[in-house]
């Protein structure tokens, strides 16, 4: 079946839930008209709207006329009928024309700043209609005097109560993309459990509800903010509308005609608008964290590219000179144990290199490490060689101390990339200072006692600048995604740096002070066995 007869299809379809939604909530009639305490059907009619515009003005007026004909059995005679019906379809075509102008045919629920039009839309709208509608049928004599304020009254919260509770859910319904989100979020057993605390509230709440003055209603708060924490307004959509559903079926069911059911239609209004709130809120929240980790994820791609062209360097550069030479060893005419040797040395070259790939994607992806002995004054004079062309082109002076001959077991890669961001932000924080003025110190010193569980003390690297330093309240949010006192900075360095840090049992941190000061602590390796030249190391 083509898509046009599929969508054409909806028509008949739509009728016949509108009668049924008005045939379930024909409840506490006033004078025998449609005037009820809740009206979830224009909500689904709203909804028609937004997805055929005016072409749903038919199907709308002929539902209309079909509750009047099937559910109340023509009280107010055919003309006034079809009059009122007329009214109603133009005045919820409006309303849903300006949601639709305002929405789209998408969207109405992503966000609080729409959640808040959109209950502005509906209220004024609804009003409005409803006041159209209650007058049309004073006039016609079918409302006693003095009583048109009362029909406002109750019809226009039955509007609008049952747009506001109902239209969300409707709406993911009949959204294919929503309709899917929906079943994954609350096709759970959780979701039977909140709906089984609803039950269980309700019950409690107005088990007697002909004569509840509703003193325990803020019960019904647990299971809509349950689902509003738990699973967003998918969640809190389908509850509000099962605690509607629940109240309207105990009222119906008990014959409640004395209850003031609009004053209880009201405040599961604010209790729906609140769980939707908290809904939007916690979303808007998850979508947040969930842009952060791929901003994270971008930010570490970022700092692997960087640690791979430094450390592809080397074995890329040896593999040229020894390609060369192997060239020049073929034009002498050379196959013997010196041409064999050069190929050796190129395939131990690129499998060198093949190593360094393979663990700088282990640990960006999996956060894997390959612990080895790293002597730390040599981990620090192979940084900081990398640096002393920027140095001396900015005309920094570097001043590396004395680094105590001890070794940590570590990930070499990882904590170079520690220190090549440390260097690097230094190198940035004293250009801002005159000529002869910019100095950059790294130093070290061994901490004996116990720092994150390293029994044989540890290691302190300290990376100190010329540059203004990190005040207090910088201090306290440095190490904050997107917190950066560099104008160009994405505020992420850090962040990884304590990452990889605290992956090794160590820490990072930075000291307020009038320069800039950074220091880091690793637990040493502790040597087990010393046999000649060879030592073995544990953590």
């Amino acid at each position: 079946m083509s898509p046009s007869r599929l969508r054409y299809l909806e028509f008949p379809v739509f009728i016949a839930l509108y009668l049924l939604f008005d045939w379930a909530t024909y409840i506490d009639p006033l004078y025998g008209l449609n005037i009820t305490p809740w009206n979830p059907d224009p909500a689904l009619g709203l909804v028609f709207w937004l997805r055929h515009g005016w072409r749903a003005a038919l199907p709308w007026f002929v539902a209309l006329v079909g509750g009047e004909l099937l559910v109340r059995g023509m009280p107010a005679g055919w003309t006034v009928s079809v009059l009122s019906s007329l009214w109603l379809t133009a005045g919820y075509g409006l309303l849903g024309a300006a949601l639709r102008r305002q929405f789209g045919d998408g969207g109405v629920f992503d966000s609080r700043d729409r959640l808040f039009r959109w209950v502005l839309i509906v209220v004024v709208g609804t009003m409005i209609n409803d006041v159209g509608y209650i007058s049309l049928l004073s006039a016609a004599g079918l409302i006693p005097a003095g009583q048109w304020g009362e029909a406002v009254l109750r019809f226009g919260i039955g509007d609008m109560v049952g747009v506001l509770v109902s239209m969300p859910l409707i709406w993911m319904l009949a959204s294919p993309g929503d309709r899917q989100r929906l079943r994954a979020t609350v096709w759970r057993a959780e979701t039977l459990a909140y709906l089984a605390l609803a039950i269980g509230v309700l019950d409690m709440v107005f088990g007697t509800i002909a004569t509840s003055e509703f003193k325990h209603f803020y019960f019904l708060f647990l299971p809509v903010i349950w689902a509003a924490f738990r699973q967003g307004l998918f969640g809190t959509a389908l509850m509000v509308f099962a605690l509607q559903a629940g109240i309207g079926a105990l009222v119906k069911w008990n014959n409640a005609v004395n209850v003031a059911v609009h004053e209880l239609q009201m405040l599961d209004a604010v209790l729906a608008l609140v769980g939707f709130s908290i809904g939007i809120a916690v979303d808007e929240l998850r979508k947040v964290a969930s842009e952060l980790k791929q901003t994270m994820r971008l930010a570490a791609a970022g700092e692997m590219a960087a640690a791979l062209a430094h450390e592809l360097n080397q074995p890329l550069t040896a593999l040229g000179a020894y390609g060369k030479a192997c060239e020049y060893l073929l034009e002498r005419g050379e196959s013997g144990d010196v041409l064999k040797g050069a190929i050796q040395r190129m395939i131990a070259e690129s499998g060198r290199a093949a190593d360094v790939v393979r663990r700088l994607r282990d640990f960006f992806r999996t956060g894997a490490m390959k612990l080895e002995p790293v002597d730390a004054g040599q981990l620090v004079s192979g940084i900081s060689q990398q640096f002393f062309a920027q140095l001396r082109e900015h005309g920094v002076e570097l001043v590396v101390g004395e680094i105590p001959p001890l070794a940590i077991l570590a990930d070499r890669l990882q904590l170079e990339l520690v220190l090549r961001n440390l260097l690097a932000n230094a190198l940035e924080a004293v250009q801002e200072q005159p000529a002869g003025a910019r100095r950059i110190t790294v130093s070290g010193q061994r901490l004996d006692g116990k720092r994150k569980g390293a029994k044989g003390g540890c290691l302190q690297l300290s990376v100190e600048d010329s540059g203004k330093g990190v005040s207090a309240a910088l201090a306290a949010r440095l190490f904050e995604p997107f917190v950066s006192s560099k104008a160009s900075g994405l505020g992420l360095g850090l962040v990884l740096s304590r990452a990889i840090m605290e992956a090794h049992g160590g820490s990072l941190w930075a000291e307020v002070g009038e320069h800039g000061i950074f220091r880091l602590a690793l637990p040493l390796a502790r040597p087990l066995e010393q046999d000649g030249e060879q030592v073995s190391y544990a953590a």
